[in-house]
């Protein structure tokens, strides 16, 4: 992580978080950040992919769904310690997407966006058929909470806790790896790919690399919400959620994990506000996305701090008026 700067305010954002529960009286509340969590793991993975290597990717519900699967099926049907499940299966997630990367990412543009999304509706029909194992559309029940020691993840607040040490572990990797010599090499392969290889770096290989890794945050995110939830069914893992983390990422900021956290909380917490729109969710959230493309392309890290500059010229201006 580079420098004193990035160190303070990554520490100002661990401790916020780690308080964040004492602020709160309800459970509701709490439960809603639990899943914010899980979502700021997705919607960074994702960004390691678009903002920083420059791939698009429509499919990573998939990744996401592959790994509360293989977890859920491991510790219930095989009866696994739910830690080595978890280490299992964001490692056969992460060799499964390194070696779907190579063919996959040859693609371009809109013909890469739709090999993704074919890519996450196969697995999506495989979880709804495959009901010897996953017990199809019904879902799959009695997945056991985590535990470490004489402590027992069946409560909001310690859901809270274990979610959110995994976030700012993820985040802490993240920030270190955007600040390296790789994060440098996806940055100009995401700018200029020709260029990049013409200095030497081996784009190809590390656009898959990068897949893999993002896939394997994903299905440690999937890991995570069965634990959380102890119930999951294929519906939580469709197109609609590969879209939610698309807007998440382009609302926050590509190319900043800091916005990832930014748009995953916003919308996490606004259907919270908006359930009379539940049956349009889709179609809320592709307005969203386009006028966020269109008016604020750089996403709200970018925008919030230059607003905040702005306000007290924009409240003495008011105040003259006013006069």
């Amino acid at each position: 992580m580079g420098g004193a700067k990035e160190l303070l305010k990554y520490g100002l954002f661990a401790a916020t978080i780690l308080l964040a529960p004492y602020l709160f009286s309800g459970s509701y509340l709490l439960n809603v950040l639990v899943f914010a969590g899980i979502n700021t793991l997705l919607a960074v993975a994702l960004n390691l992919l678009l903002g920083y290597a420059g791939q698009i990717s429509l499919g990573h519900a998939a990744f996401f769904g592959l790994g509360a699967y293989a977890s859920a099926i491991l510790t219930t049907t095989y009866d696994w310690n739910p830690w080595t499940a978890m280490a299992v299966a964001a490692l056969t997630v992460g060799a499964l997407a390194f070696a779907i990367g190579f063919p996959v990412l040859k693609l371009k543009g809109h013909y890469l966006a739709m090999a993704t999304l074919g890519l996450g509706i196969i697995i999506q029909i495989v979880f709804n058929e495959w009901v010897d194992m996953t017990d199809g559309p019904s879902g799959f029940s009695g997945i056991p909470n985590l535990t470490l020691g004489p402590l027992t993840f069946d409560s909001d607040r310690m859901n809270y806790y274990l979610v959110w040490i995994f976030v700012l572990g993820c985040v802490f990797f993240s920030l270190n790896l955007a600040n390296s010599r790789i994060g440098r090499a996806c940055r100009a392969i995401h700018d200029a790919e020709v260029a990049a290889r013409v200095v030497g770096v081996n784009a190809r290989l590390l656009k898959v690399q990068i897949f893999a890794l993002s896939a394997m945050i994903c299905a440690l995110a999937g890991s995570l919400y069965a634990h959380v939830m102890t119930f999951i069914a294929p519906s939580s893992f469709g197109f609609t959620v590969s879209v939610e983390l698309l807007t998440m990422v382009v609302i926050g900021g590509l190319g900043s994990i800091y916005g990832s956290f930014l748009g995953a909380l916003l919308l996490t917490l606004l259907p919270e506000f908006l359930s009379v729109m539940h049956d349009y969710e889709i179609v809320f959230y592709g307005g969203l996305l386009m006028v966020m493309t269109i008016f604020m392309p750089d996403g709200l890290v970018r925008v919030m701090p230059a607003l905040c500059r702005r306000l007290p010229s924009l409240r003495r201006a008011k105040e003259d008026a006013d006069a």
